[in-house]
This record gives structure tokens, sequence and C-alpha cells, in this order.
């Protein structure tokens, strides 16, 4: 019987904690593909720290990437790491010389109270590397 109770318990722990880890990044591979169409990119803010927010509220991150090269620059794909965080960006071309941006909604009721770390990646048509890691780091309190 207490294996059966432990055995549920741990299975009721793991799927607690799916939905809110879901930690499957899909990469886009199309940057590869076209490599004659490249760019360079340039990340105005690619690391933010939003301060200090009360756990049950909602806040946009915003990061701004500028086309430094000669080519369209393109978000292809952009993805959350996590389950508390919806992203947004850009999607038509970015002209070189305009800037564009991802927008990250982050939802604290979604996390933990302290200071957390969560990343989104943002998939490019770049010459100085189409994977780009965009980091937020703040503090949650009660």
């Amino acid at each position: 019987m207490k294996r059966i109770l432990t055995g549920m318990l741990f299975c009721a722990t793991v799927a607690a904690f799916l939905p809110a880890c879901n930690n499957t990044v899909k990469v886009n591979q199309q940057p590869a593909a076209d490599t004659a169409h490249y760019t360079t990119v340039q990340w105005l803010d690619s690391v933010v720290n939003f301060g200090s927010i009360k756990m049950g509220e909602q806040i946009e991150i915003r990061f701004r990437v500028r086309n430094s090269g000669h080519q369209p620059l393109y978000l292809t794909d952009v993805k959350a790491v996590c389950g508390c965080t919806v992203a947004d960006y850009t999607r038509q071309a970015i002209a070189p010389g305009d800037t564009g941006i991802v927008v990250g909604s982050f939802d604290s009721k979604k996390a933990h109270v302290g200071t957390v770390r969560k990343s989104i990646l943002a998939t490019t048509n770049s010459r100085n590397g189409y994977n780009h890691d965009l980091i937020f780091t703040g503090d949650i309190q009660e």
C-alpha cells in the first residue's frame, strides 16, 4: 500500500510540473538554408532586469534588435523556454539599420517567490549566430 501511495504521489508531482516547465524548444532550421541572404544582428537589450514585482503581477519585457547588416533581418522563430512567459515579436522583415522587437509577457503567478532568471530563444537569419538567448531577471515578492 505504501508503494502504491508513493508511486501515485510521484506521478502527481511530475504531472503538476509539466505544463509550467515546458522546456521543449523547437529550433527553426530555416536560416541555415539560405546563407547568401544572411545579415548581422545587434541586440540592444539581450539581458533585462525588470526589478521587483509582487506575486501575481504580469509584466512585459522588451528586447530590441537592430539589423546591422545589408540584407533584411528575419526573426524566424521566437520561443519562451518556460510556461510562465509568452513571446511575441516583429514578424515582418527588418530593413538594414532598422530595429525590431521581441516582447516577453511574464506571469509571476506561474513562477515562484524570490529571484527568477528566464529566457527566450530567438532564431534569426544572421551570420553572427542564428540562435540568440534573451534573458530577463528580477525578484518576485509576496
